[in-house]
């Protein structure tokens, strides 16, 4: 599977259209960490590296008798050849077509019948693969996890069934999802140079090219332990962990890992618009999304803070009480929704989204008329002390429980571990949100909120014909130039 969406909060409720799967996750990130600021440390992980280079994690939880394990690759969708797009999705469905002593398919039979769940996610920057099982099942899955990190098995009977699964994942989730198509244009739109504009799943005609020999040439030159990060949280200490680590994980021969070399995005000087219509859709969207830095981009010292644009996006979008909701949605009554969030938690850079969904009934124009004017009003006049402190207090609030999940660690230290920060960028997040400044929230905003670093995405309906027509039309305006 792709990257899910992650919140907090647990909801079923769909999140609003044109929200980039990816961007979420860093709301994991921020949330949980500024937490900590109520209570000191966030995680307080103990870590140490195998003699092959493996990183290994531990964060202890001894509530329950229960771990979760998980493997990160520092390889995604980002460093996949070009003209083998999705690639790395595959293998990770692939990854579970066997050894030469576990059988295609057991691997998630034997976890289930030891009481235990599991699965995996591919990103832009990282593959993960994740068990929870009761506290003394975990050596069993570190003994298959390590089997299939160098031992996997393949062959054109396994792999080419599984690209039809793949195919028809792309078909239901992309191709016959308007809002998913439309972000998928609006990603390959935002990006024309770097490969965060390919989709995470492939395009559709090199999905049906990839062969078991480009799986297995993908396996073998990133899938190493110097490669990996093994996160265990839960019911177990490092001193506890270290010897079943050394014992699967540490025999493992260490990989020639190529550095991840990847293009650059040319500058970006023209407003860019995509517009999807689609007699499906029953409600009309609207986003405009910016290019922005990332949170690795501050370790190399971007002059726009990520924590800034955190707190920004608290301000004009989180919520009920946000500027936007207050303005569009209370005040003026053009919108059912609007919000902004920031994701930064890229390698390469991040974005920052403002979005929206008008009345039934109500056009765009007016919504996207009503966004200027109030980023016009935050960028003249700036935000309050007030609006900045609350903001904070959100962000701190909604996460403070969240220490208690055995997941949620793991995610959050996997994702910042595998696109470009440390352990001590996540402990020392709750001292950087708290020291952002007006000051910065506005000079963050004026830094990022231009139209010429913008892609703006419309989703709209289409009047069916009277004859059967194409499932939807899709049309691109704007510059076509970086």
């Amino acid at each position: 599977m792709s990257t899910p969406r992650i919140s907090f909060r647990q909801s079923n409720q769909r999140l609003p259209p044109l929200i980039s799967f990816w961007a979420l996750t860093l709301g994991v990130l921020l949330l949980f960490s500024v937490s900590a600021a109520a209570r000191g440390a966030v995680f307080s992980p103990e870590t140490f590296t195998l003699d092959n280079g493996m990183e290994v994690v531990v964060v202890p939880n001894h509530r329950v008798p229960v771990v979760t394990h998980m493997v990160w690759y520092k390889v995604g969708a980002a460093d996949e050849v070009p003209g083998k797009s999705g690639i790395a999705h595959f293998l990770e469905h692939l990854m579970f077509k066997g050894t030469d002593s576990v059988p295609a398919g057991e691997f998630s039979h034997i976890v289930a019948r030891n009481g235990g769940r599991e699965n995996a996610f591919t990103s832009q920057d990282y593959t993960a693969y994740f068990q929870s099982v009761a506290r003394d099942r975990l050596e069993l899955v570190m003994r298959l996890e390590a089997d299939r990190m160098i031992s996997l098995r393949l062959s054109d009977d396994k792999v080419l069934p599984e690209r039809k699964v793949i195919l028809e994942e792309r078909s239901l989730r992309i191709d016959n999802d308007p809002a998913a198509k439309l972000e998928e244009g609006v990603q390959a739109s935002l990006y024309h140079n770097h490969p965060y504009g390919v989709p995470i799943i492939g395009w559709e005609h090199e999905i049906e090219s990839l062969s078991t020999e480009d799986a297995l040439d993908f396996y073998r030159r990133y899938y190493a332990p110097n490669n990996a990060i093994l996160i265990v949280s839960g019911d177990i200490t490092a001193e506890e962990l270290k010897p079943l680590a050394e014992k699967y994980y540490g025999v493992l021969p260490a990989g020639d890992v190529p550095p991840r070399l990847r293009p650059r995005e040319p500058s970006q000087k023209t407003e860019r618009r995509v517009v999807l219509k689609d007699r499906r859709v029953r409600q009309p969207s609207w986003s405009r999304t910016y290019l922005a830095p990332g949170y690795a981009s501050a370790i190399n010292k971007e002059k726009t803070s990520p924590y800034a644009l955190d707190v920004l996006a608290e301000i004009l979008g989180g919520g009920a009480t946000s500027r936007l909701y207050r303005s569009l949605v209370m005040g003026r009554g053009v919108a059912a929704s609007a919000g902004a969030y920031y994701g930064g938690d890229r390698l390469d850079g991040g974005s920052f989204t403002i979005y929206g969904m008008p009345l039934p009934g109500g056009g765009l124009g007016v919504l996207e008329t009503a966004m200027s004017e109030e980023l016009r009003k935050l960028l003249e006049g700036g935000v309050t002390s007030e609006e900045v402190e609350k903001a904070k207090q959100r962000l701190r609030a909604e996460a403070i429980y969240a220490r208690d999940s055995l997941f949620n660690p793991g995610r959050v230290l996997g994702t910042a571990l595998t696109t470009g920060r440390s352990v001590a960028d996540v402990e020392a997040w709750p001292d950087r949100i708290a020291a952002v400044t007006r000051g910065e929230v506005l000079a963050a905003a004026r830094a990022v909120l231009r139209d010429e670093v913008s892609v703006t995405g419309e989703l709209l309906p289409e009047p069916a014909p009277d004859s059967d027509p194409e499932p939807a039309t899709d049309s691109t305006s704007g510059g076509s130039g970086p």
